[in-house]
Protein backbone atom coordinates (compact mmCIF):
# COMPACT_ATOMS: atom_id res chain seq x y z
CA UNK A 1 0.00 0.00 0.00
CA UNK A 2 2.14 2.62 -1.24
CA UNK A 3 0.71 6.00 -2.36
CA UNK A 4 1.79 7.39 -6.03
CA UNK A 5 4.75 10.04 -6.26
CA UNK A 6 2.28 12.44 -7.78
CA UNK A 7 0.33 12.60 -4.56
CA UNK A 8 3.34 12.61 -2.56
CA UNK A 9 4.28 15.48 -4.10
CA UNK A 10 0.77 17.30 -4.10
CA UNK A 11 0.63 16.73 -0.44
CA UNK A 12 3.83 18.36 0.15
CA UNK A 13 3.20 21.38 -1.85
CA UNK A 14 -0.47 21.69 -0.21
CA UNK A 15 1.47 21.97 3.45
CA UNK A 16 4.38 24.28 2.34
CA UNK A 17 2.08 26.51 0.79
CA UNK A 18 -1.01 26.03 2.44
CA UNK A 19 -3.16 26.34 -0.37
CA UNK A 20 -4.29 23.82 -3.37
CA UNK A 21 -4.52 26.85 -5.84
CA UNK A 22 -0.78 27.75 -4.86
CA UNK A 23 -0.12 23.89 -4.66
CA UNK A 24 -1.45 23.52 -8.44
CA UNK A 25 0.84 26.34 -9.40
CA UNK A 26 3.55 24.61 -8.13
CA UNK A 27 2.91 20.60 -9.43
CA UNK A 28 1.37 22.20 -12.84
CA UNK A 29 -2.00 20.52 -12.39
CA UNK A 30 -5.43 22.14 -11.88
CA UNK A 31 -6.53 22.99 -8.39
CA UNK A 32 -9.31 20.10 -8.60
CA UNK A 33 -6.26 17.67 -9.14
CA UNK A 34 -4.28 18.07 -6.44
CA UNK A 35 -7.49 18.00 -4.11
CA UNK A 36 -8.37 14.82 -5.41
CA UNK A 37 -4.67 13.71 -4.96
CA UNK A 38 -5.04 14.38 -1.16
CA UNK A 39 -8.50 13.27 -1.02
CA UNK A 40 -7.06 9.55 -2.52
CA UNK A 41 -4.19 9.91 -0.15
CA UNK A 42 -6.48 10.32 2.90
CA UNK A 43 -8.41 7.50 1.57
CA UNK A 44 -5.86 5.28 1.29
CA UNK A 45 -4.01 5.94 4.90
CA UNK A 46 -7.53 5.74 6.15
CA UNK A 47 -7.11 9.10 7.87
CA UNK A 48 -7.66 13.38 7.97
CA UNK A 49 -4.24 15.31 6.88
CA UNK A 50 -5.35 18.20 6.19
CA UNK A 51 -8.76 20.58 7.36
CA UNK A 52 -9.49 22.84 4.83
CA UNK A 53 -10.81 26.23 6.71
CA UNK A 54 -11.58 29.72 4.99
CA UNK A 55 -8.16 31.44 6.03
CA UNK A 56 -6.68 28.01 3.94
CA UNK A 57 -5.37 24.49 4.85
CA UNK A 58 -4.25 23.23 8.15
CA UNK A 59 -2.42 20.23 9.01
CA UNK A 60 -3.81 17.77 11.17
CA UNK A 61 -1.57 16.10 14.15
CA UNK A 62 -1.21 12.83 11.49
CA UNK A 63 -1.03 15.13 8.29
CA UNK A 64 2.02 16.98 10.15
CA UNK A 65 3.51 13.88 11.24
CA UNK A 66 3.21 12.17 7.69
CA UNK A 67 4.38 15.34 5.98
CA UNK A 68 7.50 15.37 7.92
CA UNK A 69 8.51 11.79 7.25
CA UNK A 70 7.34 11.56 3.47
CA UNK A 71 9.20 15.34 2.66
CA UNK A 72 12.62 14.01 3.77
CA UNK A 73 12.10 11.24 1.12
CA UNK A 74 10.70 13.34 -1.16
CA UNK A 75 14.12 16.24 -0.65
CA UNK A 76 16.24 12.92 -1.40
CA UNK A 77 14.41 11.76 -4.36
CA UNK A 78 15.01 15.52 -5.62
CA UNK A 79 18.56 15.44 -5.16
CA UNK A 80 19.23 12.21 -6.69
CA UNK A 81 17.26 13.29 -9.34
CA UNK A 82 19.45 16.68 -9.65
CA UNK A 83 22.89 14.71 -9.55
CA UNK A 84 22.38 11.91 -12.04
CA UNK A 85 21.19 14.95 -14.44
CA UNK A 86 24.31 16.62 -13.90
CA UNK A 87 26.99 14.18 -13.14
CA UNK A 88 25.63 11.39 -15.10
CA UNK A 89 26.49 8.89 -12.10
CA UNK A 90 29.99 9.92 -12.06
CA UNK A 91 29.68 11.81 -9.18
CA UNK A 92 27.87 14.43 -7.16
CA UNK A 93 26.47 14.90 -3.77
CA UNK A 94 28.07 12.43 -0.87
CA UNK A 95 26.42 13.16 2.50
CA UNK A 96 28.77 11.77 5.33
CA UNK A 97 28.25 11.56 9.39
CA UNK A 98 31.55 11.03 10.79
CA UNK A 99 32.22 10.66 14.51
CA UNK A 100 33.39 14.28 15.63
CA UNK A 101 36.45 13.22 17.51
CA UNK A 102 37.68 10.76 14.29
CA UNK A 103 36.15 13.51 11.89
CA UNK A 104 38.21 16.53 13.19
CA UNK A 105 41.58 14.69 13.91
CA UNK A 106 42.36 11.79 11.53
CA UNK A 107 39.68 12.32 8.26
CA UNK A 108 39.51 15.88 7.78
CA UNK A 109 43.73 16.37 7.49
CA UNK A 110 44.30 13.84 4.87
CA UNK A 111 41.06 14.46 3.29
CA UNK A 112 42.62 16.60 0.51
CA UNK A 113 43.69 13.64 -0.68
CA UNK A 114 39.76 12.26 -1.64
CA UNK A 115 38.84 15.83 -2.94
CA UNK A 116 42.23 15.93 -5.62
CA UNK A 117 41.49 12.38 -6.70
CA UNK A 118 37.47 13.04 -7.21
CA UNK A 119 36.65 17.18 -8.03
CA UNK A 120 33.50 15.50 -9.76
CA UNK A 121 32.24 14.81 -5.85
CA UNK A 122 30.84 16.98 -3.03
CA UNK A 123 31.12 15.57 0.06
CA UNK A 124 29.24 16.75 2.64
CA UNK A 125 30.26 15.98 6.01
CA UNK A 126 28.20 16.24 9.92
CA UNK A 127 28.63 14.83 13.21
CA UNK A 128 26.19 13.27 15.58
CA UNK A 129 26.72 10.90 18.83
CA UNK A 130 24.83 7.38 18.26
CA UNK A 131 24.42 5.73 15.37
CA UNK A 132 22.87 7.30 12.32
CA UNK A 133 19.03 6.37 11.43
CA UNK A 134 19.48 6.12 7.58
CA UNK A 135 15.40 5.82 7.30
CA UNK A 136 15.16 9.24 8.37
CA UNK A 137 18.23 11.31 7.38
CA UNK A 138 19.79 12.20 3.88
CA UNK A 139 23.29 10.68 5.27
CA UNK A 140 24.90 7.93 2.32
CA UNK A 141 26.93 6.49 4.88
CA UNK A 142 28.84 7.02 8.38
CA UNK A 143 31.92 6.64 9.87
CA UNK A 144 30.91 5.55 13.51
CA UNK A 145 32.81 3.60 16.58
CA UNK A 146 30.32 0.40 16.99
CA UNK A 147 30.29 -3.30 16.53
CA UNK A 148 30.20 -3.25 12.74
CA UNK A 149 27.56 -4.76 10.31
CA UNK A 150 23.76 -4.73 12.24
CA UNK A 151 20.57 -6.35 9.79
CA UNK A 152 20.26 -4.31 6.45
CA UNK A 153 23.64 -2.44 6.87
CA UNK A 154 26.66 -3.27 5.23
CA UNK A 155 30.18 -1.79 7.57
CA UNK A 156 34.14 -2.04 6.67
CA UNK A 157 36.63 -1.84 9.48
CA UNK A 158 38.46 1.63 9.13
CA UNK A 159 40.47 2.00 12.29
CA UNK A 160 40.98 0.66 15.78
CA UNK A 161 40.59 2.39 18.55
CA UNK A 162 43.95 2.13 20.73
CA UNK A 163 44.17 4.08 23.37
CA UNK A 164 47.21 5.24 25.99
CA UNK A 165 47.39 7.86 28.80
CA UNK A 166 48.46 11.00 28.62
CA UNK A 167 49.11 14.18 30.66
CA UNK A 168 50.50 17.82 30.52
CA UNK A 169 53.96 18.59 31.34
CA UNK A 170 53.28 20.69 34.06
CA UNK A 171 51.43 17.92 35.94
CA UNK A 172 54.55 15.64 35.79
CA UNK A 173 56.97 18.45 37.37
CA UNK A 174 55.29 19.03 40.64
CA UNK A 175 56.13 15.63 40.97
CA UNK A 176 58.35 14.01 38.96
CA UNK A 177 61.93 15.61 37.13
CA UNK A 178 60.79 16.70 33.75
CA UNK A 179 63.15 14.46 32.11
CA UNK A 180 61.45 11.70 33.55
CA UNK A 181 57.93 12.32 31.85
CA UNK A 182 57.39 8.38 30.88
CA UNK A 183 56.55 6.64 34.05
CA UNK A 184 58.44 3.17 33.67
CA UNK A 185 57.88 2.16 37.35
CA UNK A 186 54.51 0.16 38.24
CA UNK A 187 54.04 2.07 41.52
CA UNK A 188 55.35 5.29 40.63
CA UNK A 189 52.69 5.29 38.05
CA UNK A 190 49.83 4.17 40.09
CA UNK A 191 51.45 6.74 42.83
CA UNK A 192 50.76 9.38 40.00
CA UNK A 193 47.56 8.21 39.10
CA UNK A 194 45.85 8.31 42.76
CA UNK A 195 46.70 12.26 42.67
CA UNK A 196 44.87 13.01 39.63
CA UNK A 197 41.98 12.97 38.37
CA UNK A 198 41.17 10.25 35.60
CA UNK A 199 38.99 11.71 32.68
CA UNK A 200 36.51 8.86 31.85
CA UNK A 201 34.95 9.11 27.94
CA UNK A 202 31.19 8.16 27.61
CA UNK A 203 31.34 6.20 24.84
CA UNK A 204 34.26 3.81 25.88
CA UNK A 205 33.16 3.60 29.60
CA UNK A 206 35.63 0.23 29.91
CA UNK A 207 38.82 1.95 28.40
CA UNK A 208 40.21 3.11 31.86
CA UNK A 209 39.58 -0.10 34.01
CA UNK A 210 40.69 -2.33 30.94
CA UNK A 211 43.81 -0.07 30.50
CA UNK A 212 44.96 -0.36 34.02
CA UNK A 213 43.93 -4.45 34.04
CA UNK A 214 46.49 -4.61 30.73
CA UNK A 215 48.92 -2.34 32.71
CA UNK A 216 48.33 -4.63 35.67
CA UNK A 217 48.22 -1.16 37.93
CA UNK A 218 44.34 -1.81 38.50
CA UNK A 219 44.82 -2.35 42.20
CA UNK A 220 44.28 0.32 44.41
CA UNK A 221 42.60 2.32 41.69
CA UNK A 222 39.51 0.86 41.48
CA UNK A 223 37.26 3.72 43.49
CA UNK A 224 39.23 6.01 42.32
CA UNK A 225 38.86 5.73 38.01
CA UNK A 226 34.98 5.63 39.11
CA UNK A 227 35.46 9.24 41.04
CA UNK A 228 36.86 10.78 37.70
CA UNK A 229 34.86 13.25 35.55
CA UNK A 230 32.94 12.10 31.84
CA UNK A 231 33.39 13.13 29.30
CA UNK A 232 31.30 12.87 26.12
CA UNK A 233 33.52 13.24 23.02
CA UNK A 234 37.69 12.43 23.16
CA UNK A 235 38.71 15.90 21.83
CA UNK A 236 37.16 17.08 24.96
CA UNK A 237 39.13 14.85 26.89
CA UNK A 238 42.30 16.33 24.70
CA UNK A 239 41.67 19.74 25.75
CA UNK A 240 41.32 19.00 29.51
CA UNK A 241 44.71 16.84 29.28
CA UNK A 242 46.04 20.03 27.81
CA UNK A 243 44.65 22.36 30.42
CA UNK A 244 45.88 20.15 33.31
CA UNK A 245 42.16 18.87 34.45
CA UNK A 246 44.01 15.04 35.02
CA UNK A 247 44.70 12.33 33.18
CA UNK A 248 43.09 10.83 29.47
CA UNK A 249 43.38 8.24 27.77
CA UNK A 250 43.57 8.95 23.91
CA UNK A 251 44.73 7.75 20.23
CA UNK A 252 47.47 8.40 19.06
CA UNK A 253 46.47 9.98 15.86
CA UNK A 254 44.69 12.85 18.36
CA UNK A 255 47.18 12.90 20.87
CA UNK A 256 50.20 13.54 17.85
CA UNK A 257 49.65 17.30 17.52
CA UNK A 258 50.09 18.41 21.24
CA UNK A 259 52.15 15.84 22.02
CA UNK A 260 55.09 17.37 19.59
CA UNK A 261 54.47 20.59 20.79
CA UNK A 262 55.19 19.46 23.97
CA UNK A 263 51.56 20.59 25.47
CA UNK A 264 50.97 16.81 26.95
CA UNK A 265 53.37 13.95 27.35
CA UNK A 266 52.56 10.04 27.35
CA UNK A 267 52.77 8.62 30.49
CA UNK A 268 52.88 4.74 28.82
CA UNK A 269 53.48 3.06 25.96
CA UNK A 270 51.27 0.22 27.46
CA UNK A 271 47.79 0.92 24.69
CA UNK A 272 44.64 -1.06 24.98
CA UNK A 273 42.56 -1.75 21.79
CA UNK A 274 38.95 -1.57 22.34
CA UNK A 275 36.86 -4.35 20.84
CA UNK A 276 34.75 -1.55 18.74
CA UNK A 277 36.79 -0.16 15.90
CA UNK A 278 35.58 2.80 13.71
CA UNK A 279 33.93 1.42 10.61
CA UNK A 280 32.04 2.67 7.30
CA UNK A 281 28.80 1.83 7.74
CA UNK A 282 25.85 2.25 4.78
CA UNK A 283 22.67 0.79 4.09
CA UNK A 284 23.20 -2.66 2.40
CA UNK A 285 21.26 -1.45 -1.18
CA UNK A 286 23.61 1.45 -1.50
CA UNK A 287 26.69 -0.77 -1.68
CA UNK A 288 26.41 -0.24 -5.78
CA UNK A 289 26.71 3.58 -5.46
CA UNK A 290 29.56 4.51 -7.50
CA UNK A 291 30.44 7.77 -5.28
CA UNK A 292 30.37 5.33 -1.95
CA UNK A 293 32.46 2.86 -3.69
CA UNK A 294 35.08 5.84 -4.90
CA UNK A 295 35.43 6.81 -1.03
CA UNK A 296 35.28 3.40 0.39
CA UNK A 297 38.43 2.38 -1.83
CA UNK A 298 40.40 5.86 -1.17
CA UNK A 299 39.36 5.32 2.97
CA UNK A 300 40.42 1.73 3.10
CA UNK A 301 43.72 3.17 1.16
CA UNK A 302 44.75 5.57 3.45
CA UNK A 303 43.76 3.83 6.14
CA UNK A 304 46.28 0.67 5.10
CA UNK A 305 49.09 3.71 4.65
CA UNK A 306 48.60 4.56 8.23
Amino acid sequence: MTPTLTALRCFDAACRLLSFTRAAREVHLTQSAVSQQVAGLETLLGTALLTRQRGGLQLTAAGRAYWIETSTALRQIERATQDLITHQGQGGQFNLSVASSFASYWLVPRLSGFVAAHPEVTLNLSTQIGPVDFSASSHTASIEYCDGPQEGLAAVRVHALTLRPYAAPALLKTRLHPRRARLRKGEEMRTFLLSQPLIRHATVPQAWRSWLEQAGLLQGLEDHLRAGPQYDLLSMALNAVIAGLGVALLPDYMARGALQTRQIVKLSDVGWESPKAYFLRYPAWKSDLGVLQRFQKWLLETASAG
